[in-house]
């Protein structure tokens, strides 16, 4: 009975199938693992914008992007935000269209997470080879041990030069029609094309720092009480202190010495005496409650190819003119370059606006809303003017003062201006 047993098992054992080892994941899944995708959004631009106006792709589709690479440019009605790659990978989809209108958190581009494509490296492979080309070339040049073989070489470097002849020329040839194209486009929508004669009309679409400065400039017409008073100051003892100082202070610290910070200094003590100018007005129902502040965070008005942008020099009553003076050309530098963030322009107490760098001679500023006040710069014109008896020629310059009638009364209004133009004239009285 025992060795019937046994039979029956050895033969189940022989009949039965061998099991397969199992595995945790498909071999497959492991050989043709592809890359992750991630939806890069609209980032977080400030606490008072929420949506901008997507004005331009930095890439195209299929483009590969290292970590932090600018892919797209937003536009809103303050900065300009750039969006970068979280992450290096390639751009696989847009999921907004320029001069669409994105809020923050918005999906935006769909990238594809991983290393450089083999394309790249296919740009790298064929640049290689160039350069041992001109080694075969230097070998050539020796005179070699066989005939055959220096008629080879020979025959090889001739092509070279004629090749490299060849592409600078339609180079040549091709930047004449790129850059007739784009004055045709560009003189399409510029309002100052001289096409008379023609009765063509275009339209082009504001943009949103030009609607958000057409819509505060108006809300401070219809808010403030703003009135203007004039004054008129002599610059030839500013500009003899600018000219015995200026290369000794740009060769100490790099700064180039001008007239702003010796306004802004000017008005910082001024202030001192009328407080008033320095403060603003907050509450409902257009405001009931006056701020004075301790503290001059002096906007700076720069204009910039979008719209006039006011970056503020912060605790400029801490400052003298050497540090005013470089805060207000690194905001400068920041404006004309785009590169300005909400915190440069948030707050201000006081702007100063130098309308004389264009060359004007007069005019009215608008206050810049909460702000009380706002100082204006005109161009420097020699005149004759009477000094002790005597008419002589001078560099004057007309200052303009709007204030908010509001809070700050005529009389105030005037004196501040005069003890600007005080200060200006003798600017040992700002070192008293």
């Amino acid at each position: 009975m025992l060795s019937k047993r046994l039979l029956v098992a050895s033969r189940l054992l022989r009949t039965r199938p061998t099991p397969r080892p199992r595995y945790p994941f498909p071999i497959v899944a492991q050989q043709f693992r592809s890359f992750a995708d991630k939806i890069v959004k609209v980032p977080e631009m400030a606490e008072s914008i929420s949506e901008g106006t997507l004005k331009q792709w930095s890439k195209q589709i299929g483009d590969f992007v290292e970590q932090d690479e600018e892919i797209a440019t937003i536009e809103t009605d303050k900065i300009d935000v750039a969006v970068n790659a979280p992450e290096a990978g390639t751009i696989k989809e847009f999921l907004a269209n320029e001069e669409d209108t994105v809020t923050v958190g918005q999906d935006l581009v769909r990238l594809e997470l991983g290393g450089a494509p083999s394309g790249s490296e296919k740009e790298k492979t064929d640049s290689e080879p160039k350069e041992p080309a001109s080694k075969d070339q230097s070998t050539s040049s020796d005179p070699g041990p066989s005939k055959k073989g220096e008629s080879t070489p020979k025959d090889e470097p001739t092509p070279p030069p004629p090749s490299q002849e060849k592409k600078p020329e339609p180079t040549r040839e091709t930047p004449p029609p790129k850059q007739s194209e784009p004055k045709k486009t560009d003189s399409k929508p510029s309002t100052s094309a001289p096409t008379f004669g023609s009765r063509e009309e275009r339209r082009v679409k504001m943009n949103r720092m030009r609607l958000r400065i057409a819509e505060r400039l108006k809300q401070s017409q219809n808010t403030a009480a703003s009135l203007t008073t004039f004054n008129e100051v002599d610059m030839s003892s500013l500009m003899e202190f600018r000219k015995l100082y200026k290369d000794d202070v740009l060769k100490r610290t790099g700064v180039k010495l001008g007239f702003m910070s010796a306004f802004s200094r000017a008005s910082v003590l001024a202030m001192r005496d009328i407080p008033a100018v320095n403060a603003s007005i907050e509450g409902p129902n257009g405001g009931d409650t006056i701020v004075y502040r301790d503290y001059v965070d002096i906007s700076v008005a720069v204009a910039t190819e979008k719209g006039l942008v006011t970056p503020v020099v912060r605790n400029t009553e801490t400052m003298d003119l050497v540090g005013i003076e470089k805060s207000i050309a690194e905001l400068g530098k920041k404006a004309r370059d785009g590169k300005l963030t909400i915190e440069d322009m948030a707050g201000g107490t006081f702007t100063i606006s130098n309308g004389g760098v264009f060359g004007s001679l007069m005019g009215t500023p608008i206050i810049n809303l909460p702000q009380t006040a706002v100082l204006g710069l005109h161009a420097i014109k020699d005149k004759p003017v009477v000094v002790n008896g005597q008419i002589v020629i001078r560099p004057m310059m007309y200052l303009a003062l709007t204030y908010d009638h509001r809070l700050l009364d005529g009389r105030e209004a005037v004196q501040f201006l005069v003890k600007v133009k005080e200060y200006i004239e003798d600017p040992r009285r700002m070192l008293l």
